[in-house]
């Protein structure tokens, strides 16, 4: 959602946007998921990030705006908002379209993508700047993928418990002009307390960062996330669902530890009849 390196960028828009082939809910789940999270670098804010999810019977929607600026601004900077809809079938969630519009400086992009079955099938957006060293995407980059956004309500393993199952999974992200992966694996159970709404158990994962195409080869941004950076993902229940979402993401930085920390982290299951018409307003 913010500029700068994709996994920045994806993790600010999910909730960080920045980090499953298919993301994984029980068909009878029904939720409303809201949270508001602060970016800081060495302790100090620089941005802000808002995200909501609703979760019904047979359709999801989402999304997600922020902004950061100031020092923040070598890893990530500006402003956009991201979105996602999609269906609920068999207790999985398929994106069907995701949008994004972000401004970086005087410059303004806009992209809309389609999606089936994980398959892309249409974008329109804006070309990236041409270069000698830009890894070039191909039809098979664009199988097999989740958009940015989507990505962040990642599965339980357990719906009654959590486990480190919920980690061990790669995160196949095309964003519409980049692919690349976020692979995740289990470090450990942590507990989080915050002012508004959870407090309880978490799983923290660590995460590792693997341009695959779209990106330029010579990129100091993404050549310094892909050498093995500490990078932790802090993940907490979804309530109503067997999904789980970022509550905390830390990324060792040049200027300091960037960690996007949620003040606000809310999720509360709803009734079936209530979810329906919430999503789909126009079929009631």
């Amino acid at each position: 959602m913010i500029a700068g390196s994709p996994v920045a960028r994806a993790t600010i828009a999910a909730g960080i946007s920045a980090l499953a082939l298919a993301v994984a809910a029980p068909a009878e789940a029904q939720s409303t998921f809201t949270a508001n999270y602060t970016i800081s670098v060495a302790r100090i804010p620089v941005g802000k990030i808002t995200w909501s999810v609703d979760i019904g019977a047979d359709a999801f929607a989402s999304s997600g705006s922020g902004e950061a600026s100031g020092v923040a601004s070598l890893a990530v900077s500006g402003k956009g908002t991201l979105a996602a809809r999609g269906t609920v079938k068999n207790g999985r969630l398929a994106a069907t379209d995701f949008t994004a519009d972000v401004t970086r400086g005087d410059e303004k992009s806009d992209m809309t993508m389609v999606l089936e079955q994980g398959a892309v099938k249409a974008i329109k957006a804006q070309k990236l700047a041409p270069g000698e060293d830009r890894v070039p995407v191909s039809t098979e980059h664009r199988q097999h993928v989740i958009d940015p956004l989507t990505a962040w309500l990642i599965p339980a393993g357990d719906r009654e418990a959590l486990t480190h199952a919920a980690c061990e999974r790669t995160l196949p992200i095309f964003d519409g002009q980049r692919r690349y992966d976020l692979k995740l694996a289990f470090r450990r159970m942590d507990k989080v307390s915050t002012d508004g709404g959870y407090r309880g158990p978490v799983a923290v994962c660590g995460v590792s960062f693997q341009p695959i195409a779209g990106h330029r080869a010579s990129s100091t941004l993404v050549n310094f996330l892909a050498q093995g950076r500490d990078i932790e993902l802090w993940l907490a229940p979804v309530a109503g669902t067997a999904l789980l979402a970022p509550i905390r993401l830390s990324l060792a930085h040049m200027l300091g530890n960037l960690v996007v920390q949620a003040h606000k982290f809310q999720s509360v299951a709803a009734s079936s009849e209530q979810a329906a018409r919430d999503i789909n307003p126009i079929a009631n």
